[in-house]
């Protein structure tokens, strides 16, 4: 079974389809050794990560697409891509898919933010017409050259316009071709409720982890949400966040270090780095090293009889 077609059965199980938001290879190799089925790249991670900005969007197109491919690359389980807004209009959006399809993404995520977006959760967000919204939409359902490239609509209506609008916008979204539905920044239980038993395909939500969002969604379970009849949960900031965490924990022991003048030793604030090796595939390296050099490279190389070529 391709990819796509995976991640669109694993959308359709009856079990709630979690979704950590991954950022780089690191969070991208975590994700199949933790045993997740699928994975969001967030766009928000990508710029805050690789350009150092918040996400108000400073990242174009080619910055996201070069990072999405390399984790899809890397990743055997499906992957959906962040195409923002599709960086301009129904024809932009028509050639950000193929982009993010030929890149080997199992499905590509275009909201109906004014450009420059900016991350659902802050002030100052603005939507396009819901026409226009529509009109990206199906720009970016009939550009698939896959039609098992899943579409995922996003509308971030809600915080302009209002619940019934965010409604209204994510079934026009569905008749013009959008497979799942993403409603951002829903502020109460009983607005997810309202919206799963409104809309006519599939609904995502996005979901803090141990900290809650001023002024947005509430922490819920993936349990309760999907009991709710939620069908995906998208988790994008928790790796990031928790990466930040353990950076400061690790300059701080630094810092005490430089201090004190003493060697501080804090292994539980780091990964061994065999650990670290194991992760990012050495293993895999290895054997294709083994495979393909020829004995005499690989003696130059290791130069011990204990790792002579298989």
């Amino acid at each position: 079974m391709s990819k796509k077609s995976e991640l669109r059965r694993l959308i359709a199980a009856p079990e709630i389809l979690v979704l950590p938001g991954i950022f780089d290879g690191y969070s991208t190799r975590l994700l199949k050794a933790s045993g997740f089925a699928a994975g969001f790249i967030t766009g928000a991670g990508i710029s805050e990560a690789s350009l150092g900005w918040a996400d108000q969007g400073i990242m174009g197109l080619e910055e996201n697409l070069r990072v999405s491919r390399a984790l899809a690359a890397c990743c055997d389980v499906p992957v959906i891509a962040d195409a923002d807004t599709g960086y301009g209009n129904a024809v932009n959006v028509h050639f950000t898919v193929r982009a993010f399809e030929n890149a080997g993404l199992a499905g590509v995520m275009i909201e109906d933010q004014v450009w420059p977006k900016r991350c659902g959760h802050m002030k100052g967000k603005q939507v396009i017409s819901a026409a226009e919204g529509a009109g990206k939409i199906r720009a970016a359902a009939e550009a698939r050259l896959d039609p098992e490239t899943l579409i995922m609509s996003r509308t971030d209506a809600l915080a302009t316009h209002g619940l019934d609008e965010a409604i209204r916008r994510l079934n026009l979204y569905a008749e013009a071709g959008a497979d799942l539905l993403f409603a951002d920044a829903l502020l109460s239980r009983e607005h997810i409720a309202t919206v799963v038993k409104n809309v006519s395909k599939p609904l995502c939500v996005n979901m803090g982890f141990g900290i809650r969002q001023r002024s947005t969604t509430p922490l819920i379970s993936a349990k309760e949400l999907q009991d709710l009849g939620v069908a995906v949960v998208v988790y994008p900031r928790m790796l990031t966040a928790a990466a930040i965490q353990g950076m400061k924990n690790a300059i701080a022991a630094l810092q005490e270090s430089l201090d004190t003048g003493a060697v501080v030793e804090r292994p539980e604030l780091l990964v061994s780095f065999e650990e670290l090796n194991e992760l990012v595939g050495i293993e895999e390296l290895e054997q294709i090293e083994q495979r393909y050099l020829t004995s005499e490279q690989y003696l130059q190389k290791y130069g011990d009889a204990a790792h002579e070529k298989k």
